[in-house]
């Protein structure tokens, strides 16, 4: 038959007592962390300077072991609290309690208890995953902040950087077409210069052409002169030798 009275000692009553306590004051610290955690107002950054505080850099080294040592601890309680609720719900303490009333309201203040201890243990494991999750998304939400920022401010000195060329290349162009008309202007001068110095050859070709046959018809007029003159020399000596001759014969 069950013995409610025999089951356990006072002192391990007190110690269970004073456990399932600091179990229940650690789900409200819990609690109150978790709420703080997911307050709107404050951004994932500023959670990322208070985790960069030098207190959390020197327990650091011992997160882990005290994280997976409340893992620990709480999953022995819930175990714990998981086999109190099966041995007050179990068919001997209920037959038990339904022959004596006082130990039928016994039984249900234990089972009570039981449940309650289960369900803080429970939520206390519970929101320990959660709140070391939280804290794990909001470093990462702090991170892909700052990495997002870094990206926003590439992105927009490289769209500085792609207007400044845009500019340049168009103030290239533009210079380039101006640089073009002056060629193709230069270019008409010159052509214009050409014929007219190529006129101004054809026209020069001409006159040395010209000159050439004036030349040539002045060396013949020339040579002509010369012919005549030559011949008129001989008439003039002739008649000087006929002269000379009849003089002889009148002496």
């Amino acid at each position: 038959m069950y013995n409610p009275t025999s089951s356990s000692p006072q002192k391990i009553t007190v110690t269970m007592t004073l456990q399932w306590t600091a179990v229940a004051f650690f789900l409200y610290i819990e609690i109150a962390v978790s709420l703080i955690l997911c307050i709107p107002f404050i951004s994932a950054q500023r959670w990322r300077v208070v985790f960069g505080w030098r207190i959390w850099s020197w327990l650091s080294p011992y997160w882990n072991k005290c994280f997976f040592t409340m893992i620990m601890v709480l999953i022995v309680l819930f175990l714990d609290a998981v086999r109190e609720v099966q041995k007050y719900s179990a068919p001997e303490p209920m037959q038990d309690a339904k022959v004596n009333p006082n130990l039928y309201d016994h039984v249900h203040m234990k089972l009570f208890r039981a449940q309650r201890n289960l369900y803080i243990c429970g939520f206390s494991l519970f929101l320990w995953l959660i709140m070391h999750r939280i804290v794990t998304l909001l470093n990462e939400a702090a991170v892909t902040l700052e990495n997002s920022a870094g990206l926003q401010a590439q992105m927009e000195n490289a769209v500085k950087a792609a207007k400044q060329h845009q500019e340049d290349n168009q103030t290239l162009k533009q210079a380039l077409l101006e640089e073009e008309k002056s060629m193709s202007a230069k270019k008409q001068q010159l052509k214009l210069e050409v014929e007219k110095l190529a006129g101004q050859l054809k026209a020069a070709e001409d006159a040395v052409h010209k000159s050439h046959a004036e030349v040539e018809a002045m060396k013949r007029q020339a040579k002509g002169l010369a012919h005549e003159y030559d011949r008129l020399l001989r008439e003039h000596h002739q008649l000087q030798n006929l002269q000379s001759t009849e003089d002889k014969k009148d002496q």
